[in-house]
């Protein structure tokens, strides 16, 4: 096997193949966007496998984690999206006999391995950028699906009922028996992982999109790179772009209604604005155009019009105008699940559930923008603290720990919020474990950059992973968003040893 990643396929094929002898394989995944996409994608091949299988979800996957996990009696566990950077405890475990792990995942190790380790870090490639804990979970897919056919027999394709491909399902079934259907999900999981960095996937995701768009499952294209094109009136379109800020019509609700009313097009029937994804190409290269103009005429830089238009990700199997067919807004929808402890409603909507779980997931994600909204106002009204090289702010419990990250990464930018220094953001823990009477009170903090800063030398992973152990705490991520746990009473001490590593990394 080749499969999607050539530099993998040797690792996701022991992988695939250890997973194939166990009798049955604890699914353990990590709860955002990526962890739900990379846990169904995982779940779906394992089915397609024969291979019975629960699923867990942790939102840390801490000493406590793996020991619950250990205490299941499972003698394979499955890691998806964590895992390489908990290896030393999960390695005690293994040693002891408690389970075999096989991890895919693409966060930056510990300092052991494992023999079953699926990870794009170890082989050369880029796991902030290039390939997601989806991506991973795909190319052990794909690893899966061939293995599983060479055990059946020819190879051929099959289809998961037990009957054989016919011409006229011939494309469809062959994508979904050796699991090229999935690439989609990878797609979202990377998407909602922040990898589309220049408005595209990059390196080894942009090989499983190709792989997509030839299973019939994507459709990519070059687009105005907005949230919320199929879901959102063009009104409201056009006021909440503020990733570009276009003076009169960002944050302008009169201002974005005239602009669209100046335009000779018919963008509402029936009473009703049209939304994005309804217009014809030629529609929209006339908003477009005009949206760029305006941009220029009101001094917003050629670098900042650039990222107007993007790379767009179509789930070409789902209906027009709903959240399941852009990537960034499916992505957005299961981060609405899980970080409010309903992964099993964002799982099953990535498995195919449209209709009691898609609504479950809708009434959430209002909930989450709520939320969100509420918590960027907050962070707006009271300010950040600005130290030398990087700026945080302590919400408490007023903004969950589940989508602090989330809400320092949109204020960058509001007034008072730089997106020219990392932010950091501080909650309480909730923690849905029983707490431990005599343990320590521990706070969340979770890091956000920019992609530009990133060029520039921040690494995030390190920055959270240096300065949380220096005060007791522990964390990890990615070069552009990490998080930490630090003992509550620390706060200062860490962001001190926090500023001091940014200015190192900048310099």
């Amino acid at each position: 096997m080749t499969g999607p990643v050539p530099e993998l396929a040797d690792r996701a094929v022991a992988c695939a193949e250890r997973l194939l002898e166990a009798d049955r394989v604890l699914l353990a995944s990590h709860i955002d966007a990526d962890g739900l996409t990379s846990a169904a994608i995982a779940a779906s091949a394992l089915e397609r496998a024969g291979l019975p299988f629960e699923t867990v979800f942790e939102k840390q996957l801490d000493e406590a984690a793996i020991g619950s996990i250990a205490a299941t009696e499972h003698e394979t566990v499955l890691f998806t999206d964590f895992g390489s950077g908990q290896l030393d405890i999960i390695g005690e475990y293994e040693d002891a006999g408690a389970f075999t792990p096989v991890i895919a995942d693409h966060h930056q190790p510990a300092e052991r391995d494992t023999e079953y380790h699926l990870n794009p870090l170890l082989f050369g490639i880029d796991g902030a950028s290039e390939l997601s804990g989806a991506g991973a979970s795909y190319v052990l897919a794909r690893a899966l699906a061939e293995v599983s056919s060479d055990i059946d027999g020819d190879g051929s394709p099959f289809s998961t009922d037990g009957g054989t491909a016919t011409a006229a399902t011939g494309a469809a079934t062959e994508a979904r028996a050796d699991n090229r259907d999935l690439a989609a999900l990878a797609v979202v999981g990377a998407v909602g992982d922040m990898q589309a960095s220049g408005g595209e996937l990059h390196g080894a995701n942009a090989k499983i999109v190709a792989e997509g768009v030839d299973a019939g499952v994507l459709e990519t294209g070059t687009d105005l790179a907005i949230y919320g094109k199929q879901t959102r009136p063009l009104p409201k379109l056009l006021e909440y772009a503020t990733d570009v800020g276009i003076p009169g019509i960002s944050n302008d609700e009169a201002g974005a209604l005239r602009f669209l009313e100046d335009l000779d097009l018919e963008l509402r029937r029936d009473g009703e604005w049209r939304r994005w994804a309804g217009l014809t190409n030629e529609e929209k290269q006339v908003v477009a155009s005009a949206l760029v103009k305006r941009a220029v005429s009101r001094g917003v830089p050629a670098s900042k019009i650039d990222q107007l238009v993007g790379t767009s990700y179509v789930l070409s199997q789902e209906p027009i105008g709903t959240e399941l067919r852009d990537a960034s807004e499916f992505s957005t929808l299961l981060n609405a699940t899980a970080r409010y402890e309903r992964a099993d409603v964002g799982l099953a909507v990535c498995l195919g559930d449209r209709e009691e779980a898609l609504e479950r997931a809708r009434s959430l994600l209002r909930n989450h923008r709520r939320n969100l909204s509420q918590g960027i106002d907050l962070v707006t009204r009271e300010g950040v603290t600005h130290e030398e090289h990087v700026q945080w702010f302590h919400a408490g419990d007023r903004i969950r720990e589940t989508i602090v990250g989330i809400v320092a990464g949109m204020a960058m930018g509001n007034a008072g919020v730089s997106r020219s220094k990392p932010i950091f953001a501080f909650a309480e823990k909730s923690d849905d474990r029983a707490d431990d009477p005599d343990g320590e009170a521990e706070v969340k903090v979770s890091a956000r950059g920019t992609h530009s800063l990133v060029r520039r030398g921040l690494d995030l992973s390190v920055v959270m992973g240096e300065a949380s152990r220096a005060v007791g705490g522990d964390g990890g991520g990615h070069d552009v968003a990490a998080g930490a746990t630090v003992p509550a009473g620390a706060e200062d001490e860490f962001v001190a040893r926090a500023d001091e590593l940014v200015g190192e990394q900048l310099s």
